[in-house]
């Protein structure tokens, strides 16, 4: 089992922050698979990948509560009929980030995600939907204003890769200067696996 140390899996030498060109969370605690013991590449079935998605035009309301519901009843729904491991999950107003392990033989993370936006959009329709926003693309695609269309897609390709993905989610609250301490965000898997996996005070205080 991976250990972590003050924030560090043991035999990495520092945390990496990311800055990928991938724009930079959920009180989602459905299922976790922290004993991985392979890790594929891209577009391989039973994969392992970090995602990035954000509201459309940086909407700050993902934390609102009938967002959040949605979400969580949603991501519930489509599990259900399509399986999949979260391993890490943080939702801040704006964006999430999460790591999901699929099961064997099955790459379609694209279908998840899609049913998944799909059915917060419907969910929140009434009191989010801005008609006013809608384009012509958005209307071919039959968009909602909800959701950014595109995502980003990492695949885990290493133990630490996934250390340092699953460091980087966590620590996101603090580093947008939300709170002060990572256990401080409630809408986080880090309230799972603290004690766990990490310490409570693990990046306690933001710089001042």
């Amino acid at each position: 089992m991976r250990v972590f140390t003050g924030g560090l899996l043991t035999g990495v030498p520092t945390l990496r922050m990311f800055s990928q060109r991938c724009v930079d969370d959920c009180d989602v605690g459905l299922g976790y698979n922290h004993a991985m013991s392979r890790y594929r590449r891209a577009d391989i079935a039973g994969g392992t990948y970090f995602f990035t998605l954000v509201t459309y035009r940086r909407r700050l309301l993902l934390c609102d509560a009938p967002v959040r519901a949605a979400l969580r009843d949603a991501i519930r729904t489509v599990r259900a009929w399509h399986p999949f491991t979260i391993d890490a999950w943080v939702l801040l107003p704006d964006h999430l980030h999460c790591l999901w392990t699929l099961p064997p033989g099955d790459a379609d993370f694209a279908k998840r995600w899609s049913l998944i936006k799909c059915n917060v959009s419907m969910a929140c329709a009434d009191q989010y939907h801005r008609v006013d926003w809608m384009t012509t693309s958005k209307t071919k695609h039959r968009e909602s204003t909800l959701w950014q269309r595109r995502y980003w897609e990492h695949c885990i390709r290493s133990e630490t890769d996934f250390a340092n993905h699953m460091d980087y989610i966590y620590i996101n609250p603090v580093k947008h200067g939300l709170v002060y301490r990572v256990c401080d965000w409630p809408y986080s898997t880090f309230h799972r696996d603290v004690k766990r996996l990490y310490a409570p005070d693990w990046a306690g205080v933001a710089a001042a």
